[in-house]
């Protein structure tokens, strides 16, 4: 089994939990953690470095990490070299991660229109000058960099993009296989991560896009070469991937089939979990809504037992709706496959003049560094 070092770390097996906004909080965490038995790493929700730095109270409970989360991660997401340095600089005085993460992925377009996410790596020298700055703030943690392949298939930047990090310092790079454009649409490009993989030998490159089952990521592995991989939509609603991903690289067990029963068992206690780290039953419940289609798909469940499931507001009103159904179904087939956002795009919005100079390195607009995420 490959062994993935992300410095200090190692990672086996070679597993990343991608960071996904409003998804991979403290309990989405620690569920995942739970199936995989600690094995993998397990990356925080996307952090603004702006609001990190102004210790914005949201900000401050999103990077509260368990005792038994180790390593600690933190993904940054930031549009200006000097306030990533201050915030890498205060997570390493701290002590608050013990590994961060760069965010140059976000193909959304409130992002992209003012210069940030995907759109930001076109811009050479400003990449150049925010990697640098978090490497040379970051006291010795290791800092690693998550990107797409371009703005679209005419403005590529992801070999580029790939050789700077090599040059700044950054411990491993991760490739999502579309470009902005493609958004979430199509299918993911793993020759591009095999060329990239090719292009920086010399710093772990892990790929991304397209992997819904553990079959799928070792298959990724074996034709692209890639050191590792990172999971993203393919877990929504199935933490117990983790478990799956890590049988299969060490050749023990079986993969995961649950029944309805224990499906059901996850949900409640996935909602338990949001309900006691919110601080507030009722919240938690409410957040956990957004997970009731992904752990739900394929059963044979009634379109209004579908609707009662997404509208409860407490443990009790969950455990009794779940109570009623056929619980005894088995994992049904056909059941793995995408989830979340499937949708493309046929432009990316940019900054007026931006793709005029790729070394222009003009600041972004400030409006570009938002509490969003996605990659």
């Amino acid at each position: 089994m490959t062994l993935l070092q992300i410095g200090p770390h190692a990672v086996q097996p070679p597993v990343v939990l991608a960071p996904m906004a409003g998804i991979t909080n403290a309990p989405f965490r620690t569920l995942c953690r739970e199936f995989s038995g600690g094995k993998g790493l397990f990356v925080s929700e996307m952090i603004t470095t702006r609001a990190l730095v102004e210790r914005n109270e949201k900000t401050m409970q999103l990077i509260h990490f368990d005792e038994t989360e180790k390593p600690r991660s933190i993904q940054l997401y930031g549009v200006d070299p000097d306030t990533v340095g201050k915030a890498a600089r205060m997570i390493a005085e701290e002590d608050l991660a013990d590994h961060i993460d760069l965010n140059f992925g976000c193909p959304v377009p409130k992002v992209t229109r003012k210069g940030g996410g995907s759109a930001l790596p076109y811009k050479r020298n400003l990449l150049r000058s925010i990697l640098r700055e978090a490497v040379a703030n970051a006291g010795g943690l290791p800092v690693t960099m998550k990107m797409r392949k371009g703005i679209d298939d005419d403005h590529l930047t992801y070999l580029d993009a790939g050789r700077t990090a090599a040059e700044e310092g950054i411990t491993a790079i991760a490739l999502h296989g579309r470009t902005a454009a493609q958004h979430y649409g199509g299918t993911a490009d793993w020759d591009a991560i095999a060329r990239l993989k090719e292009h920086v030998p010399e710093i772990p490159v892990l790929g991304n896009g397209d992997i819904w089952s553990a079959e799928d990521a070792q298959r990724m592995m074996r034709e692209t070469g890639c050191d590792g991989v990172v999971v993203g939509r393919g877990c929504l609603g199935r933490p117990w991937l983790f478990g799956d991903l890590v049988a299969a690289f060490e050749g023990t067990g079986t993969l995961a089939q649950p029944t309805l029963k224990e499906v059901a068992a996850v949900m409640l206690r996935h909602a338990t979990l949001l309900g006691e780290w919110i601080g507030d039953e009722a919240r938690g419940v409410i957040d956990f809504r957004k997970h009731v289609a992904w752990y739900t798909k394929g059963f044979s469940i009634g379109s209004e037992m579908r609707r009662g499931l997404a509208v409860t507001s407490s443990l009790d009103e969950l455990d009794a709706l779940l109570s009623e159904l056929d619980l005894d179904q088995p994992w049904p087939v056909g059941a793995d496959g995408p989830r979340g956002r499937t949708s493309g795009r046929n432009r990316v919005v940019l900054p007026d003049g931006w793709l005029d100079d790729p070394y222009d390195c003009a600041g972004v607009d400030a409006g570009a560094e938002l509490d969003t995420s996605g990659g």
